[in-house]
């Protein structure tokens, strides 16, 4: 159903309580033509829809409330297979003048990080006190401060408990609320306006990124044999990626497959099919520590000694935690607790399910140079008794916009490596 409610609440909704960074595009539509979008709106109040996520979905419906605003538009004919939101964003852009002005609007915890990356070693544990305890404001460490470093402290730590106020689960906002009250009173005493700082964003907007399709040509080696391979990904974006209007440390992947031909055994074959592979990396801090998460399913092929390449159906998952530094330029250091079933004619009762973890690597090396290490160890005490032991070298070098050279080297199991060298095309 579609629901008609005043935009700042949804702003609210989605700044204040989901967190969500939002980028406002301001269309040159005339007073009558947006006077027909929103006499078209209320219509669609009590229309029902089937929603499709791949094709029909939010994003879609979007357009087609702009083509009603302006009839010449023709935006939703440009998506036949699926619709992607940042797509949907990139065809407004390119629409000659319909984009007037573009605005950003950060959500709370981008002006949190963003405001606490500006402190000082000491100012930062002067901020952690405060928030633990508002009666650190009296402190004599406190009150020596200069009374604009002071008022921006308060400032930050009444932001930070109004954040965790707004996201606390039910019963739960009171303690919070409690702090940030005693904090303003401690502000209203320091009669001086709050400093207005200019907030960026962690990433550029997302018509700015690289297409989200992508097509790669390779070649490589695994075991005794080269190969050449073509891989096709419909959507949407992986951790290698370049980051430019993507959020950094987000992968989602979704109908993936890979077909390689075997020079040796003159074979060609169907390598590896994703249906979905979706990754968040969220870096922990002493602030934010929501966790970081993955799952997957789909299509690879395994290599035993009696099934040379045998097909396998697979469902991985995983939770786990990401820290971040900035020694080089961006790095990620994660790790995972996560569960792994497949199911194959190569093992034992066809199937083995169990567990294990992750660790890795992901960092920007330089702005088109971004490199991805990885190690795995699953035991699979269920089906098939055996362990699997992985190790991965992936890096990645932008030569455009939507032009990359990828590297990767792959430890698959024992005696089983791959190393692979691909050109990849966004379109």
């Amino acid at each position: 159903y579609f629901s008609t409610i005043p935009y700042y609440i949804k702003v609210q909704e989605y700044r204040d309580f989901e967190n969500r960074d939002i980028w406002e595009y301001h269309l040159n539509l005339s007073a009558v033509q947006i006077t027909r979008m929103l006499m078209h709106a209320w219509e669609l109040g009590n229309a029902y829809f089937d929603y499709f996520f791949f094709k029909e979905n939010c994003s879609y419906h979007i357009l087609s409330l702009l083509e009603v605003a302006d009839p010449r538009l023709h935006l939703t004919d440009q998506f036949v297979a699926w619709t992607v939101p940042a797509d949907t964003v990139r065809v407004i852009t390119q629409y000659p003048d319909l984009v007037a002005d573009i605005a950003y609007r950060p959500s709370r915890s981008t002006q949190i990080r963003r405001k606490r990356a500006v402190l000082s070693e000491a100012e930062d544990q002067s901020e952690l006190r405060l928030i633990d305890d508002p009666a650190a404001a009296d402190s004599a460490e406190f009150t020596r401060l200069p009374p604009d470093r002071q008022t921006f402290l308060l400032d930050l730590a009444t932001d930070y408990l109004r954040y965790r106020s707004a996201t606390a689960p039910a019963g739960g906002a009171a303690p919070y609320r409690d702090q940030q009250r005693a904090l303003l009173v401690t502000r209203s005493r320091i009669k001086i306006p709050s400093e207005d700082i200019p907030i960026m964003p962690f990433t550029d907007r997302p018509e700015l990124g690289h297409n989200t399709s992508r097509a790669g040509l390779g070649a490589g080696w695994r075991q005794d044999e080269f190969f050449e391979e073509l891989t096709v990904r419909a959507g949407y974006h992986d951790l290698l990626d370049p980051d430019t209007g993507f959020t950094p440390g987000s992968q989602i992947e979704l109908l993936s497959f890979s077909l390689r031909h075997y020079d040796k055994r003159d074979q060609s074959r169907l390598e590896r099919f994703k249906l979905a592979d979706i990754v968040s990396l969220t870096p922990m801090d002493a602030l934010f520590k929501s966790p970081s998460w993955k799952i997957s399913a789909g299509y690879d092929t395994v290599n035993r000694h009696d099934c040379r390449y045998c097909g396998n159906a697979y469902l991985n998952g995983g939770i786990g935690a990401t820290v971040e530094t900035h020694w080089v330029r961006h790095e990620m250091y994660f790790a995972f607790t996560e569960l792994d079933a497949n199911y194959s004619h190569a093992f034992e009762q066809n199937h083995r399910v169990g567990g294990g973890g992750t660790v890795g690597l992901l960092a920007d090396l330089t702005e088109r140079w971004k490199i991805l290490l990885s190690t795995t160890y699953l035991r699979y005490p269920v089906g098939e008794d055996s362990d699997n032991w992985r190790v991965s070298f992936q890096q990645r070098l932008t030569l455009q916009k939507d032009l990359a050279l990828r590297l990767e080297f792959n430890h698959l199991d024992r005696h089983d490596n791959e190393a692979v060298l691909s050109v990849q095309v966004y379109f």
